[in-house]
C-alpha cells in the first residue's frame, strides 16, 4: 500500500503560464526516507516528473510533496559531514564579511541554515545572524555550535515577525534550498519584506545548463522541486519586483550557480549576467527540443547502468554502491536497482546506517564496512565528491577495485 502526493499540476508556481512535461522519473518515495530494518508500514510515493513553463521558462516539478513530509525532525543530510563543502561555506561566510555585512551592526539571514556551518563563521564575527531551518535534527547541531536558528519554515509572516524583532537584514542567503521550496511568491513576499532597501538575496542552486550538459538526471528528486537558470531566474525576480544583478558558477554538488537579487533598480547587473543569459541562448537551454533530448539522453544512461550491473552479477562480480545521497534515491527507483544488482551502500552518516534506502530498500552500512573487504565494483553515488571520495579509498583501486560512473555516461574507471 502506498501514499500518493496531490495530481499533477500543469499550472507554473511561479507564474501560472502553461506548464508542458518533458520527463518521467517514475514512481519515487521520499529521497531521504531512509527506513528501519523492521518498518513494515506503507512508504510513501509520489511521480517524479519534470516540465517547463512556456512563459517564464522555470522547470519544475509536476508533482508537489508535501514539506512536512521532507523536511523535519529525522532529517539526514548534515551539510558540514564533507571538507569540501566545510571549505565552501566557510569562504561563502568570509565574503559576505568583506562586502556586505560591513555597515554599522549588519544583521544576516540563511534560509536552510541546516547545521549551521555558514552562519557559525558569521557568528564568530560577532555578527548579528538568525538561520531559518525546520528540520529539528539538523537544528539542534548548529544551536550546538552557537549560532542563532529559529526552528521555522522562512515565508511572508515568519519574515515579519524576524523584522519586526531584528529590523532588516543586510543579506539573506539560502544554499540547496530555494529549488526546495514550490511557494516562491511567499519566499519574495518575505524578502521584500525582511531585505534593508539596499540588501541583497544570494542563493546557489543546482543549475539546469550542468545537468541538461552531464545528464545528471539524479539531481532531479523530491526536494529540487526546481531546476534553475539565469533566465528563469531572471524572469522570476521580475515577477516580484527584484533584478537578477550578479551570477557566479560554482563547482560544488556537481555545477551549482550562485545567484544574487536586489531590489529593481538598486544596483546595476554585472556584466556576467548578461554573458550567461547569451550563453543559454547560445545553448538553446530554454527550447522544449533540447530538454527532451535531455530527456532522451537520461533513458539511455539507464538502459546502459542496468546492463553493465546485470552483467556483472552475471559473471559473479560483487558490487556495492558508496554514498547514501538523496539522488541516489531517483537513480535506483527509475532503473529498478536493489539488493540482486548491488548488495549494499556505504556511507559515512550515522543517521542512514544500519537502515534501508527509499524504495529499493538496500542496506546501507558504515563506511568501514567498504574495506570489509573491498568489492571488484563500486557504483558511485556521490559523484559529485569524486575527488573527495577516491582520493581517501586508495587502497580500493590499489587492491583492483573499480569505480562505476554514470554522470555523464556509464562507464567504468
Amino acid at each position: 500500500m502506498t501514499e500518493r502526493a496531490s495530481d499533477a499540476a500543469t499550472a507554473c508556481r511561479v507564474c501560472r503560464g502553461a506548464v508542458t512535461e518533458f520527463l518521467d522519473l517514475g514512481r519515487q518515495p521520499l529521497s531521504d526516507a531512509f527506513r528501519d530494518r523492521a518498518d513494515t508500514g506503507p512508504e510513501f510515493f509520489f511521480r517524479l516528473a519534470v516540465g517547463q513553463c512556456a512563459s517564464c521558462t522555470m522547470v519544475q516539478l509536476m508533482e508537489e510533496v508535501p514539506r512536512e513530509a521532507m523536511f523535519n525532525d529525522q532529517y539526514p543530510y548534515f551539510s558540514s559531514g564533507s571538507a569540501v563543502m566545510r571549505k565552501h561555506f566557510t569562504e561563502t561566510a568570509q565574503f559576505f564579511l568583506e562586502t556586505e555585512l560591513t555597515g554599522p551592526d549588519p544583521f544576516a539571514v540563511e534560509i536552510g541554515c541546516n547545521d549551521g556551518i555558514m552562519l557559525q563563521t558569521i557568528s564568530d564575527a560577532g555578527v548579528r545572524h538568525l538561520g531559518f531551518e525546520p528540520s529539528g535534527s539538523v537544528a539542534r547541531v548548529a544551536r550546538e555550535n552557537g549560532v542563532s536558528v529559529r526552528t521555522d519554515f522562512f515565508e511572508e509572516s515568519t519574515a515579519a515577525e524576524v523584522r519586526a524583532t531584528h529590523g532588516p537584514a543586510a543579506v539573506v542567503f539560502a544554499a540547496n534550498t530555494l529549488c526546495h521550496i514550490p511557494y516562491l511568491d511567499s519566499i519574495f513576499r518575505g524578502l521584500d519584506v525582511l531585505l534593508d532597501d539596499n540588501g541583497v538575496f544570494v542563493f546557489e542552486d543546482p543549475y539546469l545548463g550542468d545537468i541538461v550538459q552531464k545528464t545528471s538526471f539524479d539531481q532531479i528528486y523530491d526536494e529540487h522541486f526546481y531546476l534553475f537558470s539565469a533566465h528563469s531566474v531572471q524572469n522570476t525576480a521580475a515577477e516580484f519586483g527584484f533584478e537578477l544583478v550578479d551570477v557566479a558558477r560554482l563547482g560544488v554538488h556537481g555545477g551549482e550557480v550562485r545567484y544574487t537579487l536586489a531590489r529593481a533598480g538598486k544596483r546595476e547587473p554585472s556584466a556576467a549576467v548578461a554573458a550567461m543569459l547569451e550563453e543559454e541562448s547560445e545553448r538553446r537551454l530554454a527550447e522544449p527540443e533540447t530538454l527532451r533530448e535531455f530527456a532522451a539522453a537520461v533513458g539511455r544512461i539507464r538502459d546502459d547502468l542496468v546492463s553493465l550491473l546485470s552483467d556483472l552479477r552475471a559473471q559473479g562480480k560483487r558490487v556495492v554502491a558508496y554514498g547514501a545521497t538523496a539522488k541516489s534515491a531517483t537513480v535506483t527507483n527509475f532503473c529498478d536497482i536493489d539488493t540482486a544488482l548491488v548488495s549494499h551502500v556505504c556511507d559515512s552518516t550515522p543517521a542512514k546506517q544500519e537502515r534501508l534506502s527509499p524504495g529499493k530498500h538496500i542496506p546501507v552500512l558504515p563506511s568501514e564496512a567498504f574495506s570489509a573487504p573491498y568489492p571488484d565494483y563500486a557504483l558511485l553515488f556521490a559523484w559529485n565528491h569524486a575527488d573527495e571520495i577516491m582520493a581517501k579509498e586508495q587502497e580500493f583501486r590499489r587492491g583492483g577495485g573499480r569505480w562505476i560512473l554514470y554522470v555523464p555516461s556509464v562507464r567504468v574507471v
